[in-house]
């Protein structure tokens, strides 16, 4: 959503050497410890549990890339491309039948199966990463619901810190009368 609206500054991928050596040492060594050889700056930006991004940081300090600095004010209209943006959001125990329902239904298409053959293949990293990605490959669907719903309240997190942004509760409605009041808000 980022990259549609806004012009990001994108760096450039580094070596794959130098990408497995920084994923070894995470693994050694934790993230935590890598965010402490950060410069303070880059380092205030990252949580120094979040392996992902103190990972890519470390790869583009030690390939001598300068890493973006902080996209604060990414969602003002002074940065962003005009757009309306519409949240929609639900009840917590509809949202959660919800999540339940669209986790029964990936299992039953064979979702398990596809996540097994993917880590045979030698996915990504980023592929790895995929919500639920390790916990089938565990067989473990109940953590997987788990994982859907802690990200659908960080969604609700950060869909709550937007501003300009018109949120649309569809609890107890159709889809017809969700989508009508979109076109509304369009209008």
């Amino acid at each position: 959503m980022r990259a549609a609206l806004s012009d990001l500054d994108l760096r450039p991928p580094v070596a794959p050497e130098l990408r497995a050596a920084v994923t070894r040492e995470i693994a050694e060594r934790g993230s935590p410890a890598l965010h402490a050889e950060l410069e303070p700056e880059l380092a205030a930006s990252t949580h120094p549990n979040d392996a992902k991004r103190v990972g890519r940081l470390t790869e583009l300090v030690r390939a001598g890339i300068e890493p973006a600095r902080s996209s604060d004010g990414l969602w003002t209209n002074a940065l962003r491309r005009p757009t309306t943006l519409i949240g929609i959001v639900a009840g917590r125990e509809q949202l959660r039948a919800r999540i339940d329902a669209r986790v029964d239904q990936m299992v039953r298409l064979g979702v398990a199966e596809e996540v097994r053959s993917a880590a045979a293949a030698g996915v990504s990293r980023t592929a790895r990463g995929a919500i639920g990605f390790e916990d089938l490959l565990e067989g473990n669907v109940d953590a997987m619901r788990s994982a859907q719903w802690r990200f659908a309240r960080r969604q609700l997190t950060w869909l709550r810190k937007m501003p300009d942004i018109t949120v649309i509760d569809r609890s107890d409605r159709s889809d017809a009368e969700v989508a009508a009041e979109i076109v509304s808000a369009l209008g």
